[in-house]
């Protein structure tokens, strides 16, 4: 990382330290439009989670997901309005098509996911992508909004329960425990999905032998 993107990135921090709540939100907004502070919201919120309060640990998470909701807005608008050029000149074409493939495939699961998977991941590229590609503005923020607040709150909960050893084991084991947390999720996920259409389907076929009576 460059010298001065250190800088700024320190100096964030320093702000997000000093004013709490509303720095976090100046954080979550750098970082997730133009900027690139890896990591600095998910540390920044179990620091200052750490052996407090519950309303504080989501007041802290609440102000980082409003910030970033804001910077990938940022982010996106400037794809929206003619960012193609952008795009191609900050990420290689292999990154870009594969960008274009996901969103075909995946339509706005693919901005939704990266909100919580293991760093790094390129979630930069999505979201400029997502106005390049003209998704859908409501159903964009929509996507940002559920997967910054798993991924925040995630953070936020461990340190009010653990405190100062999640810190700690964080600072470490960052990729660790996101590969680990990631995987959880999606065996949630997963299940909860198995066990809703199993439920469909017998109902489906309850119907279809009562209308057969």
């Amino acid at each position: 990382m460059q010298e001065w993107l250190l800088n700024v990135a320190a100096f964030l921090q320093w702000v997000a330290h000093r004013l709490q709540g509303p720095g976090m939100f100046l954080v979550a907004i750098a970082d997730s439009s133009f900027l690139s502070l890896p990591e600095s919201n998910d540390i920044l919120i179990v620091m200052l989670s750490t052996d407090a309060e519950w309303h504080r640990m989501a007041y802290y998470v609440a102000m980082t997901i409003a910030g970033s909701i804001c910077g990938c807005l940022l982010l996106y608008t400037v794809g929206r309005k003619g960012g193609s050029a952008f795009l191609r000149k900050r990420f290689p074409r292999k990154d870009i098509e594969w960008a274009e493939r996901m969103f075909e495939k995946y339509g706005l699961l693919t901005v939704r996911d990266p909100e919580h998977s293991p760093p790094p991941c390129p979630f930069k590229i999505f979201v400029l992508s997502a106005g390049v590609f003209r998704l859908n503005p409501r159903e964009f923020v929509l996507a940002v909004s559920i997967g910054r607040t798993l991924r925040y709150s995630m953070w936020g909960i461990l340190a009010v329960l653990y405190g100062n050893a999640v810190k700690v084991f964080m600072q470490n084991n960052l990729r660790t425990v996101g590969v680990v947390l990631f995987a959880l999720f999606l065996t949630v996920v997963g299940s909860t999905a198995y066990l809703y259409l199993r439920r469909v389907r017998e109902m489906k076929r309850e119907a279809e032998a009562g209308a057969a009576e």
